[in-house]
């Protein structure tokens, strides 16, 4: 900002010089972008000015006895006001438009220069994706095959305890049966001794 307003004061502690002199001095080339902005505002105020500056004096020209020289000589002054504000502007315009030049070149030419590394680093992230699905999908896997093991196991296990319950129930018949024909037996012989003992037989 303090740059910029050094360039402003400097170019207008030389306006009054610039505007009398224009024909034989060249405009000056700004060297830096607050430069060439002090200066267009500098063009832009001479301009303004001499648009005042040519209002009033026509203004005044027709209160005099020759209004029309009294006239071409307020056109000639504006005329030559506008042509130092062109001149003094022209250059500080190209050099905006050279640093813009130069400023989207420079960008170009880094984007250019990252570009490698850019896409090196979008590989990077790419494979980094596809390590993390890939991971992603063999873990989703391996819970499939560990959800279908305990599945498995508690259908072997179930198998196995209704099994043991079937061999238990079909202990239990046998020896209810072994009892029944045990008892069956006993009575049978009991019989046979009681009917040995009666008389007449």
């Amino acid at each position: 900002m303090l740059r910029r307003t050094i360039a402003l004061l400097s170019l207008l502690t030389i306006s009054p010089a610039w505007g009398q002199s224009a024909e034989t001095k060249a405009a000056p080339v700004p060297q830096t972008l607050e430069q060439a902005e002090a200066q267009r505002k500098l063009a832009e105020t001479m301009r303004n000015d001499a648009e005042k500056r040519y209002a009033t004096e026509q203004a005044a020209c027709y209160q005099k006895i020759l209004v029309n020289d009294c006239l071409v000589d307020a056109k000639r002054r504006y005329t030559q006001a506008i042509i130092d504000a062109r001149q003094l502007d022209a250059p500080a315009r190209d050099f905006q438009r050279e640093a813009h030049r130069n400023e989207v070149e420079a960008e170009k030419a880094q984007r250019e220069a990252e570009r490698p590394a850019r896409e090196a680093e979008q590989g990077e992230r790419a494979e980094r994706y596809r390590e993390e699905e890939a991971a992603k999908a063999a873990e989703r896997a391996q819970k499939q095959a560990d959800r279908e093991r305990k599945a498995e196991e508690n259908r072997k296990k179930l198998a196995e305890e209704q099994a043991k319950r079937q061999a238990q129930q079909e202990k239990r018949a046998r020896k209810h049966a072994e009892q029944i024909e045990k008892k069956a037996r006993e009575r049978a012989k009991a019989e046979a001794k009681a009917a040995a003992r009666e008389p007449g037989k």
